[in-house]
């Protein structure tokens, strides 16, 4: 039986807050996919170059975390949580989904997760000018790139109810 491969991210340095995590974890319950957070694979692995003084946080060693992906993403079903997305493979995504958040809320939202200065209003400016679509659309295929609104509790549930119907349609076109 073959699985969709879906990549559920957002990008800039970082932006958290946009509830990646949230629908991910949800999406992989619901559809029976794997659910990987590449933060807390990395942090498990200890898969890093550095550490990055300006942002207060470690640098991802790239190429280590897809050596530890390929497996399993070989397999299919998965789900993969990240900011960016520049470096995995073009090859193992069927569909992208690019969570947006309005200003005011993404602000509210990070600043309770103890965001400041430089770190906060980066992450604002690059919402604000759409880098992580971007970023997406230069990586991948124009048409698998989709764009989700991420503000409220009727938001998360619209997207996941999308987001299934996605999967099963696939689901019937490739088995």
């Amino acid at each position: 039986k073959l699985f969709p491969y879906v990549l559920l991210w957002v990008w800039s340095p970082g932006t958290p807050g946009v509830g990646k995590t949230t629908l991910g974890k949800e999406l992989a319950s619901r559809a029976g996919l794997s659910y990987v957070n590449v933060g807390d694979l990395a942090k498990e692995g200890e898969l890093y170059e550095g550490f990055d003084e300006e942002y207060d946080c470690p640098i991802l060693d790239e190429d280590r975390v897809i050596d530890e992906l390929e497996d399993r993403m070989s397999e299919g079903g998965v789900i993969v949580d990240y900011h960016g997305c520049d470096f995995f493979p073009e090859r193992w995504f069927h569909i992208v989904f690019v969570l947006r958040t309005e200003n005011s809320c993404l602000y509210d939202r990070l600043e309770s997760r103890g965001y400041t200065g430089k770190k906060l209003q980066d992450n604002i400016q690059c919402e604000i000018f759409q880098t992580l679509y971007e970023e997406a659309v230069l990586s991948y295929k124009k048409e698998i790139v989709h764009q989700l609104p991420s503000n409220t509790p009727e938001d998360l549930e619209r997207n996941l109810d999308q987001i299934m119907q996605w999967i099963e349609q696939w689901m019937k076109d490739n088995n």
